[in-house]
């Protein structure tokens, strides 16, 4: 084996014509990209949503209303989901952050508020960042606790 019959590996190589490389190659002068316009040209990426140079659909469609930045997005657990895992046996007595995310009901960086629908019978110390009224009131009466994060 020396540097004259040295090959890519089988495989290795898809391209036999080398573009660009002179006159001789068959794909010299433009290298295949035809004349002239955008693409021709090195460095050429085309955007996202670009529609030949007509005005783009995310342009032409009209906006309005208000993006609050700071909203506070809120994962709503109902009381009914509550019983129906105290009924499966998934809790016992104490609902706090690690055990909803364990029974993913909402992420680990998630803020979880519990809501009033359904109705609660079980016991439970419900530890969550938001409470509605009606779910406070239905946890005090099943004879739980409300613990606010």
């Amino acid at each position: 084996m020396n540097l004259s019959n040295l090959k890519p590996a089988a495989g290795a190589t898809h391209n036999s014509k080398r573009v660009g490389r002179g006159q001789g190659s068959g794909k010299g002068g433009t290298a295949t990209r035809g004349h002239n316009g955008a693409k021709s040209r090195s460095g050429y990426s085309r955007k996202i949503g670009f529609e030949g140079g007509q005005m783009p659909l995310q342009r032409r469609v009209p906006k309005f209303g208000f993006t609050n930045i700071n909203r506070k997005e809120y994962v709503g657990i109902n009381l009914d989901t509550l019983q129906a895992m105290v009924d499966a046996k998934k809790i016992d007595g104490v609902l706090d952050f690690e055990a909803i995310v364990l029974n993913r009901l909402a992420r680990k960086n998630e803020l979880v508020k519990i809501l009033g629908r359904g109705e609660l019978k079980a016991k439970l110390k419900v530890a969550a960042h938001k409470f509605t009224a009606s779910a406070k009131a239905a946890i005090e009466a099943a004879g739980g606790e409300v613990v606010e994060l």
